[in-house]
């Protein structure tokens, strides 16, 4: 089984939506049982919050159920348990650094699709399409880099 966490700053917008992205597409692809996939912030900030409106917009579109997903702050026992952690940009990344050390579990999601650049922020730009978007982007490649590399 992959473990991977998605992270953002809030764990309300942009990673959860990645969490509940990825769910749906590796159901879709009859691979859910590959695979343990859940989210989390690197700042307390948002902590116990609810999914953002914006991103609920997203998901319901989709008919993913989000209802039971509270934000959460990652702990040094996640970056253990977890095979993958991915993170939405480059401030995310620094974060991790700073709170548990470089390590080779951490990446950026728009690394896989070879975008190099940040997942934008629907917190500060109000524009959660093209947030869906990279998101979409960077899930289809990081699972492709998966079935390649994994083998699954």
């Amino acid at each position: 089984m992959i473990k991977v966490l998605f992270v953002c700053h809030g764990n309300i917008c942009r990673s959860p939506m990645a969490e509940f992205l990825f769910k749906k597409l590796v159901k879709d692809k009859g691979l859910e049982d590959c695979f343990e996939i859940a989210s989390a912030a690197t700042s307390t900030e948002e902590i116990g919050n609810p999914v953002h409106y914006g991103t609920k917009r997203i998901l319901d579109k989709f008919n993913i159920d989000y209802s039971k997903k509270r934000a959460y702050q990652l702990t040094k026992s996640d970056v253990q348990y977890y095979d993958y952690i991915i993170g939405m940009d480059q401030y995310n990344l620094r974060n991790l650094e700073r709170m548990f050390g470089k390590n080779n579990k951490f990446s950026l999601l728009l690394d896989y699709p070879k975008l190099y650049r940040d997942v934008l922020d629907p917190w500060y730009t109000g524009d959660f399409n093209s947030t869906f978007n990279d998101i979409n982007i960077g899930i289809n490649a990081f699972l492709e880099y998966l079935i390649i590399n994994e083998k699954i």
